[in-house]
């Protein structure tokens, strides 16, 4: 099954529900996904980039490559700032990082720690913040707090099922390897 990219993914940010807790175990636990990802996919695998695109590495360091901007969009709402600090939608640190140079090990390390102080900002943050709303750059609505952390979770995932479909092409193609 082919996933949407994720420029073209549509988000709805209109319900309140306090799901909160949940957000917070799907962050607390992408860095331990990914480590056990990668234990489970051949090291030759990497490094592949299928047709010019990110290899596996290159996929979770652009994770790290963002953590730094949710912390920043973060403040932008504990400030009250009306809008979010805008990306690089043409992703040049990932493109510049060359993560597929890197060992996974260093990459998933860095990763980890990046979240851990993510989290930290998170699990102090009152009710009141965590409803806080400021309007996304790109796709121009309204976020709220949750709201952003749910979009970062979907983005963890998104990245996840990358490697997945990754592998399973390798895999299923190992004499074009």
């Amino acid at each position: 099954m082919k996933q949407t990219n994720w420029f073209e993914r549509k988000f709805d940010f209109s319900t309140i529900q306090h799901t909160f807790p949940s957000i917070l175990e799907r962050l607390i636990g992408t860095p331990a996904r990914i480590e056990e990802k990668l234990n489970g996919i051949n090291p030759a695998f990497y490094t592949l980039k299928p047709d010019n695109k990110w290899a596996i590495l290159e996929h979770i360091g652009h994770l790290s490559d963002l953590e730094t901007l949710w912390q920043v969009r973060l403040q932008d709402l504990l400030q009250g700032k009306e809008e979010l600090s805008p990306t690089d939608l043409n992703n040049t640190r990932t493109h510049q990082g060359q993560h597929y140079l890197k060992k996974p090990e260093v990459i998933t390390q860095q990763f980890r720690e990046l979240r851990a102080q993510t989290v930290s900002q998170l699990e102090a943050l009152t009710e009141e913040q965590i409803y806080l709303s400021a309007l996304h750059p790109r796709l121009k609505t309204p976020m709220r707090t949750i709201d952003l952390f749910v979009f970062v979770a979907e983005h963890d995932d998104h990245h996840l099922a990358s490697i997945s479909a990754m592998n399973r092409m390798f895999l299923s193609q190992p004499k074009q390897i």
